[in-house]
């Protein structure tokens, strides 16, 4: 399977980036070719500007060349796999607007779904998960990413992975890793 890696991170070397490499490891161990769209790294602009603005009366709107090319390298892939920082019980902006400018109407949602049967993502939180169980952490980012999200967007082999504890020290970095690895091997 063609698999399209989406990172969103400011840190390549970080446990986020360390948790990516881990999953697309054991991935392509398991025969996945994978395509990286390390978004960061290639400047991608986060920003909603007018030309990607949703437009609801037109499913067949044609989208500025920037996200036309993003979705091309969606549907040249067979599923996505988005790897993040879990920022303010969400994702990081870059990945938002990534989102808010790719998976688009008429694309992703309204007259056609998303392009692709699968697309999982992978959040690296700080905290352990008591504490996001404590306040409904957990079941809130459940609601926005998985079923505001994927689910919203017909995704049927839909996944979100919250890897817990990337702050807490000894030995959850290297339980990250484990599980991003398990991931990889069951993706």
């Amino acid at each position: 399977m063609n698999v399209l890696m989406v990172l969103a991170v400011p840190r390549r070397d970080s446990l986020t980036g360390q948790a990516a490499d881990a999953f697309a490891a054991a991935a392509a161990a398991n025969g996945h070719r994978l395509e990286w769209a390390d978004l960061q790294r290639e400047g991608f602009d986060p920003v909603l500007h007018e030309a990607d603005e949703p437009d609801w009366n037109d499913p067949d709107k044609i989208y500025s060349e920037e996200v036309r090319r993003e979705m091309a390298r969606v549907e040249r892939n067979d599923a996505t796999v988005m790897v993040f920082p879990v920022w303010w019980w969400s994702v990081p902006a870059l990945l938002k607007g990534w989102i808010d400018r790719v998976w688009n109407n008429g694309w992703a949602y309204g007259a056609r779904k998303f392009p692709q049967r699968r697309a999982w993502m992978i959040g690296i939180a700080g905290g352990d998960l008591a504490a996001y169980q404590k306040r409904g952490y957990d079941a809130a980012m459940k609601t926005q990413l998985d079923t505001g999200i994927l689910d919203y967007c017909g995704v049927p082999e839909r996944r979100l992975e919250l890897l817990f504890g990337a702050i807490e020290g000894a030995p959850y970095p290297e339980q990250i890793l484990a599980a991003a690895k398990d991931l990889g091997e069951q993706f």
